[in-house]
């Protein structure tokens, strides 16, 4: 972390429980998910409140995440928040990837680890894309949850599996149609209401078989 930023730090309600915040002057640091509900508890009146006096940064991933749980379609109308965490300060590949995955796969859409090494430049790398995936200091703002197997299996998620797919089930009923396609084989299968995804859950074999599929793809 920057020896130079002085942080603050916002603790917000949501669906999905507490988040909490930090930022400093110059951009967010991290989001955390402490959860503390169940994945499909409904949404509360006033989700995320009222920044009150905050910096900047603070201000901006309130209001982004409140649209995210409530008005998703004014996403395209709200500025990014400015991000300042120190694995974007410095060329790498988890940076690269993060951004990538960032611009790229939009609202409602999914892609596989073995895809988004692609678009990274590294077809091969899908491992090291599962390794930035999990040391994403900003979740939900930084889509991780995107990302799915090759087979179509959810995959891990560091707030937990149910936690994914409810954030996947979420988007599936917000989103209209996806801007990006990405084809069968790395498509997740949309929710058709409720809060969970329309397939079964995946068990842990094809948790499994999605850590063996990143491996094959390194040694492809």
């Amino acid at each position: 972390m920057d020896k130079t930023c002085e942080m603050n730090y916002k603790v917000v309600d949501s669906p999905l429980g507490e988040i909490e915040i930090s930022a400093c002057e110059q951009g967010v640091h991290e989001i955390r998910l402490h959860g503390g509900k169940t994945p499909d508890a409904p949404p509360l009146p006033e989700l995320l409140g009222c920044p009150g006096e905050m910096t900047a940064p603070l201000k901006q991933c309130v209001a982004w995440l409140d649209a995210y749980f409530h008005e998703p379609a004014a996403l395209k109308d709200l500025p990014l928040p400015a991000i300042h965490h120190p694995v974007f300060q410095r060329d790498s590949f988890t940076r690269q990837v993060l951004w990538k995955l960032l611009k790229v796969v939009r609202l409602g859409e999914t892609v596989s680890y073995r895809q988004l090494a692609a678009l990274a430049g590294r077809p091969r790398a899908a491992r090291a894309v599962g390794g930035a995936m999990r040391t994403n200091p900003l979740p939900i703002l930084i889509p991780c949850h995107r990302v799915v197997c090759s087979s179509g299996a959810v995959g891990n998620y560091s707030a937990g599996r149910a936690t994914k797919e409810w954030l996947l089930a979420h988007e599936g009923r917000l989103a209209e149609k996806p801007s990006y396609e990405f084809g069968l084989n790395g498509s997740f299968p949309r929710a058709e209401g409720g809060g969970s995804s329309s397939g079964p859950s995946p068990s842990p074999a094809a948790a499994d078989l999605c850590a063996l599929q990143m491996e094959g793809d390194d040694r492809a």
